[in-house]
């Protein structure tokens, strides 16, 4: 059973900065993508970043220079590092993993977190 464990969320400042970490469990394939995605209240689900087994990532261009996504294979864990964290970037954050090995960030993955909220403040 695969499991997707989100954790890192939190409030901060306008201008600071946030990691946050997603443990995948359960799936026994070399090849996958991984992403994160996020939902403001009132909104639709947006992609921010994913990465793939062959090392390309994606992002959206609303995060583009301030986030960065990354994974630790021997821990078996993704990581989102925001940085310049902005207002808008206020969100319930949700990782997810997927079969198909292309970085992409629209929200088309097959398994998915409960999410972590990240709530940024003036």
């Amino acid at each position: 059973q695969v499991q997707v464990v989100e954790s890192g969320g939190g409030s901060v400042q306008a201008g600071g900065s946030l990691r946050l970490s997603c443990a995948a469990s359960g799936y026994g394939y070399n090849s996958y993508a991984m992403g994160w995605f996020r939902q403001a209240p009132g909104k639709e689900r947006e992609g921010v970043a994913a990465l793939d087994s062959f090392g390309s990532t994606s992002y959206a261009d609303s995060v583009k220079g301030r986030f960065t996504i990354s994974q630790d294979n021997a821990k078996n864990t993704l990581y989102l590092q925001m940085n310049s964290l902005k207002l808008e970037d206020t969100a319930m954050y949700y990782c997810a993993l997927d079969s198909w090995p292309v970085a992409r960030v629209s929200a088309d993955f097959e398994y998915w977190g409960q999410g972590t909220q990240v709530t940024v403040s003036s």
